[in-house]
């Protein structure tokens, strides 16, 4: 009996060992990417941002491309970046009347249902219905009568659906269904209605490469841990295990579809010139986030990546980026000397150093001092995140199969309900890493090959811009908010409010409207 509990407790204090080591490794800022970002935010540099953040505002009407008058199409115009690009179109003076919004929920955004973008249309559309999308982009424009000739089209095609948490082969359909079949029915239709402009947004998780947490006591960091990411084709994971997750390799697939189609035949007498932004890494802003506006809505939000250095791009910058691609390729349209760059994908960031997720846990606490930030240690989580991941597939896999019996031990297996789901491996290779990603191809200008992109806002400015719309709002958030990030049940039981709600309304299962 003593032998056995002798043995027991030896096992116990090596795990233990082990765990603390593990942490260390995994919790390090390695040199290589501090002294690419070595100064961190305190409180006082957070206020006097938001301090003169707020007496001279940016003002990113004075950064977008001039008014075109084309007709525009935005799918998945009622959600993030989306309905960024919507109210962009009508802040440089687009006719709302010529803008359609195609997305599977109506718009619940107080910014898109107010002003002239009530005067949007909205099409309720799930994209991976090829039917359904060619409809809603075939059906009259209400200035139809009025115009002489067909106004040129624009489609932005910002839907995904973001199931990041699943790495599974077998599970893979489950994404490609909207963000690679439903981006090949979007090209499709655009080329019926013969429109002239596709741009697409990709994602930077598309060339992160999966990293290996459980580390050898030898060794001193996993492989890839510090990860310097540009528009390098060749940085982009060639086979399915290199992936974070189903959500890159699908979001891969539908840029390569968007790439492909490229100078393609487009009506009767066009030709669809496509791009592709691939935003680096965590889009943020008002307007339901799933990073830090999410952070600000849950309040509490555990974490284990306090030192891990990445790059973010706050949502207005995201937009600005999609219409200066579009400026660029109708400069090529009409005959521009510049280098075509129809094509091709483009990484885009903040200006200025990355921070870490502690900068952020900095700014948000110091602006909002209801947003807490628990630590947990990182390799406890992590093995926890392998026992849901194997629920979860577990329960998946046996619901699709053919097996009578498979699915009767499918519907006894527990559901991981709320935002739990979302603790699987394949978070942790995407938000602990160092992911620093190069947009300076993109800040080029045009004679040189780039996009002219010049987003105004720093991570810090776009952190006290999230925070501000977030007090003005009472400290209500979207529902995409509500859907993101982890809370360990204390934010749950919205969450399942949240999904039941849309599958109610929308007979659809809450992860492919929301994200």
């Amino acid at each position: 009996m003593l032998n056995w509990l002798y043995s027991l407790s030896i096992i116990a204090l090596s795990v233990f060992l082990y765990g603390v080591l593990n942490d260390r490794k995994l919790s390090r800022l390695p040199p290589a990417a501090e002294a690419l970002s070595p100064v961190r935010f305190t409180p006082q540099g957070v206020l006097a941002a938001a301090a003169a953040l707020s007496e001279a505002p940016i003002a990113i009407h004075d950064f977008l491309p001039p008014k075109t008058g084309r007709r525009y199409i935005v799918v998945g115009g009622t959600g993030f970046v989306g309905g960024w690009i919507v109210l962009q179109l009508l802040q440089r003076g687009e006719d709302p009347k010529r803008i359609r919004i195609l997305d599977i929920r109506a718009p619940t955004r107080p910014d898109l249902r107010t002003g002239a973008a009530q005067q949007v249309a909205f099409f309720q559309v799930d994209i991976s219905d090829e039917k359904a999308v060619s409809k809603a982009f075939k059906a009259p424009w209400p200035d139809a009568a009025a115009t002489e000739s067909e106004p040129e089209t624009t489609v932005f095609h910002t839907a995904a659906n973001i199931r990041f948490y699943e790495r599974l082969l077998a599970l893979l359909p489950l994404s490609t269904k909207v963000n690679h079949h439903g981006t090949l029915n979007v090209i499709s239709s655009s080329k019926e209605i013969g429109a002239s402009t596709l741009i697409y947004t990709s994602s930077g998780s598309v060339a992160v490469r999966r990293s290996r947490f459980w580390l050898w006591p030898w060794e001193k960091e996993p492989q890839f841990f510090v990860q310097v990411l540009n528009d390098d084709d060749k940085l982009t994971p060639k086979h399915h295990s290199h992936f974070f997750s189903n959500y890159a390799a699908s979001k891969a697939l539908g840029e390569k579809a968007v790439r492909t189609a490229d100078r393609s035949p487009s009506g009767q007498s066009r030709t669809l010139r496509t791009g592709c932004i691939r935003p680096g890494n965590g889009s943020f802003g008002p307007g339901g986030d799933i990073l830090c506006g999410a952070y600000l809505v849950r309040k509490y939000n555990p974490h284990w990546v306090k030192r891990i250095l990445q790059s973010f791009i706050y949502v207005e910058n995201c937009a600005l980026a999609h219409l200066c691609y579009e400026q660029r390729l109708m400069e090529l349209e009409r005959g521009s000397s510049n280098p075509d760059i129809g094509g091709q994908a483009f990484i885009v960031t903040d200006a200025g150093p990355p921070p870490t997720y502690g900068d952020v846990h900095t700014a948000l606490t110091t602006l909002d001092n209801e947003t807490v930030f628990p630590v947990f240690p990182v390799t406890f989580m992590l093995g926890i995140s392998h026992i849901i991941e194997l629920i979860c597939s577990t329960k998946a896999l046996l619901l699709t199969s053919k097996s009578s019996f498979g699915r009767i031990v499918a519907n006894v297996i527990p559901t991981i309900s709320g935002d739990t789901v979302n603790l699987q491996p394949s978070l942790f290779a995407l938000t602990s890493v160092h992911l620093i990603f190069d947009d300076s191809r993109a800040r080029l200008p045009p004679n040189q090959g780039g996009l002219g992109y010049n987003g105004p806002y720093t991570t810090l400015q776009g952190l006290c811009k999230t925070a501000e719309e977030h007090l003005k709002a009472d400290r209500n958030g979207e529902e995409r908010s509500k859907a993101g990030g982890i809370s360990f049940g204390r934010f749950s039981r919205r969450v399942n409010n949240v999904q039941k709600k849309v599958r109610e309304q929308l007979r659809v299962e809450a992860v492919n409207s929301l994200n």
